[in-house]
């Protein structure tokens, strides 16, 4: 089948977090990444300061606090839409 894919998340930007989960974004994208690392890793992929499908090197298999800026910020904004999916479906988060 030859369908035009087109995405369609669910709109979050009337969703505003509160203040206390802004620090849970920041702890999600370093798990996010964490969880990214050990599967690429677990498949055989280490650190190459270049990406290499074929020898499965990656420049991102590094500690999170290594990571460039624009890396960080990709996990920063997986982790907000998560977070703004939660509370737009009806959830609550709450910290024990």
């Amino acid at each position: 089948m030859n369908k035009e894919y087109v995405p369609k998340p669910v709109e979050t930007s009337d969703v505003k977090l509160p203040d206390e989960l802004l620090p849970l974004i920041e702890e999600m994208a370093r798990n996010v990444h964490e969880v990214w690392a050990q599967g690429r890793m677990a498949d055989g992929w280490t650190y190459g300061p270049v990406r290499d499908d074929a020898d499965k090197k990656h420049p991102c298999l590094v500690p999170y606090e290594e990571l460039p800026e624009s890396e960080k910020e990709y996990d920063r904004a997986t982790s907000q839409e998560t977070l703004k999916l939660i509370l737009k479906s009806g959830f609550s988060i709450s910290k024990k």
